[in-house]
């Protein structure tokens, strides 16, 4: 299944976009379900398009506006539209408002359309398109100067068909695949392990630990015993090499931009694809 208008709506961190390409020629050739426990932006689900899918996230409110955009995608248009249109000349202070309007209903747990359609403006209205939030749980990423459209309408239209017959989930990755199965596909984009101890990494609140690291290592391994098709990638680490080495593991290191570091110059890296077939 192949769709040209369909691709993220969101910009995200460790989006795999770039890498497309390269998770595509390394697919298993054919696989029953898709599960993708880390889908973010969901670069690589809306290039597979598979038609039997569980999407997961742990970020409740990105959860949300791909559960919006999916019931109820002329509403969700509306909404995001008004936004863009309502701009004040002051775009910086319009931004403010709508950040501290998008955290009041975080706080307390407004997940609708509206908190969607505020979700889509900042991140497209936000430096560097960053999902951060602070100790509180609270969105605190500045404005960057920009006065551009939230969304493409077409595109939300044919991602709103596409995800009806999807599953989507906003729980733990584990939990997300519970149900993967012998011949199933799971992709697994795991939350970057830190480069540095000072390096942004976490998009949740939760954070994800070293611990987090060596349960997701330890599915791994249970998926490929289940008979499961697995990629995963990551940084290019001691400690991911650690978790994944010597298991029998397919490891390739490919090179990757860093769209999201302070310094620009630092923003070539190396990542791994990890596959256990």
């Amino acid at each position: 299944m192949s769709n040209s208008n369909i691709a993220p709506f969101v910009k995200w961190a460790g989006g795999k976009r770039q890498l497309l390409s390269q998770i595509k020629e390394r697919m298993p050739e054919k696989y029953n379900n898709y599960f993708e426990p880390f889908v973010g932006g969901g670069a690589v689900t809306f290039e597979l398009l598979p038609e039997k899918a569980l999407i997961n996230d742990i970020n409740k409110a990105l959860i949300n506006a791909y559960k919006q955009i999916c019931d109820v995608p002329d509403v969700f248009l509306k909404a995001v539209n008004k936004l863009d249109e309502e701009m004040w000349e002051d775009g910086k202070k319009y931004y403010y408002s709508l950040r501290e309007h998008y955290n009041d209903k975080l706080m307390k747990s407004e997940y609708d359309v509206e908190l969607a359609a505020l979700f889509v403006f900042i991140n497209k209205h936000c430096f560097n398109g960053l999902y951060r939030v602070n100790g509180k749980g609270l969105f605190n990423v500045p404005y960057n100067n920009s006065r551009r459209a939230s969304v493409d309408e077409g595109a939300i239209v044919e991602i709103s068909k596409y995800l009806q017959g999807i599953t989507i989930t906003d729980g733990d990755f584990e939990e997300a695949c519970k149900e993967a199965k012998k011949n199933d596909f799971v992709f697994i984009d795991s939350p970057y392990a830190p480069l540095n101890p000072t390096s942004f990494e976490s998009y949740t609140k939760e954070g994800f630990d070293i611990e987090s690291h060596k349960r997701l290592a330890k599915l791994y391994d249970e998926l490929t015993e289940r008979g499961c098709y697995c990629m995963l990638t990551n940084h290019n680490t001691d400690l991911i090499n650690e978790l994944y080495g010597n298991k029998g593991y397919k490891i390739d290191v490919v090179s990757v931009k860093r769209m999201i570091n302070s310094d620009a110059s630092n923003r070539v890296g190396e990542e791994v694809i990890i596959c256990n077939y």
